[in-house]
């Protein structure tokens, strides 16, 4: 796939980037190297190779999941500027 001038103007309009006209030429030349390494990637056999995050294998660290400062809800509502039958009352916004 090749880019024309025409092409880089309206994808540059569709960015909403403005572009002279005598810089069109570059970009579109721009579009096709990036197209050309794109196409080079499509060629590369990766077959049996695992989606990697990072070219050095790292575990993210874990937790034990669970509550830890459960049990709390009289303390957090006594902030409450309205609280009822254990929960945080508020104004009906939609009528």
């Amino acid at each position: 796939m090749s880019i024309d001038v025409e092409t880089a103007a309206r994808v540059a309009k569709l960015a909403r980037i403005k572009v002279a006209d005598d810089a069109l030429p570059a970009l579109a030349e721009e579009f096709n190297t990036i197209l050309g390494f794109i196409e080079q990637l499509g060629e590369v056999d990766v077959e049996g190779v695992d989606p990697m995050v990072s070219v050095t294998p790292m575990r993210l660290p874990r937790r034990q999941d669970g509550v830890t400062d459960g049990g709390m809800q009289d303390r957090i509502l006594a902030n409450a500027p309205d609280a009822r039958e254990g929960f945080f009352a508020v104004p009906k916004v939609v009528e």
